[in-house]
């Protein structure tokens, strides 16, 4: 499964997940792409120094963020990805993406969605959120993207307590070692469904 992976800051997913790859946990699994929407970040040190070719499109360079959004989606089939992955990137993606890439594309959120979903709701924003609302327990869902903001249907999803008192940074740390877990989880997953060999054909009896 050729996987391109969209970032916006140090990039603690895309380093759990060639890590998975590096030591065979995901096998059936290649990094073809990352793609960052701001410079100097620390993802993109590390899709350098694990040699993953990658892209800066940032908002900047384009008229638009529909004419961004296309260019990741050319990119993303230019590159041939069957599946495309939200690393903490932190921009919606406008209907010209979907149009350019016909791909898979997957979202972790670090809330229970729906609760805790939508603009705004990013890094710890969710997180204080969550400590806000009084909730006993949050946790990971791992999603299909589609043009509504955190509304695509919900792959898997993982519950943590949380623990009285902890801060929205404490919560942020334990919140993101599930989603380390799970990601791996899910991909791996999806790669052993798409090489899964076809079942045989049904022959007639004569």
């Amino acid at each position: 499964m050729r996987l391109g992976i969209l970032v916006s800051g140090r990039g603690s997913n895309l380093e759990a997940v060639l890590d998975a790859i590096a030591s065979g946990q995901l096998q059936a699994v290649e990094a073809v792409l990352v793609i960052a929407n701001r410079p100097g970040i620390r993802a993109l040190e590390v899709a350098a120094r694990r040699g993953v070719p990658w892209r800066l499109l940032a908002s900047s360079d384009f008229e638009s963020g529909e004419a961004r959004d296309g260019a990741i989606g050319r990119a993303l089939a230019e590159s041939a990805c069957d599946v495309a992955l939200l690393a903490g990137y932190d921009q919606v993606l406008r209907p010209p993406y979907f149009a350019a890439f016909g791909g898979r594309t997957i979202n972790i959120h670090p809330s229970l969605l729906p609760r805790h979903g939508g603009q705004g709701m990013v890094g710890l924003a969710v997180h204080a959120a969550v400590l806000a609302a009084g909730e006993r327990e949050t946790g990971v869902t791992i999603h299909d993207v589609t043009p509504v903001l955190d509304a695509g249907p919900a792959i898997v999803q993982v519950r943590l307590l949380v623990v009285p008192g902890e801060s929205a940074g404490d919560l942020a740390e334990r919140v993101l070692e599930v989603e380390h877990r799970a990601l791996v989880a899910v991909l791996g997953q999806l790669s052993a469904s798409m090489t899964a060999a076809p079942p045989a054909p049904i022959r007639a009896r004569r």
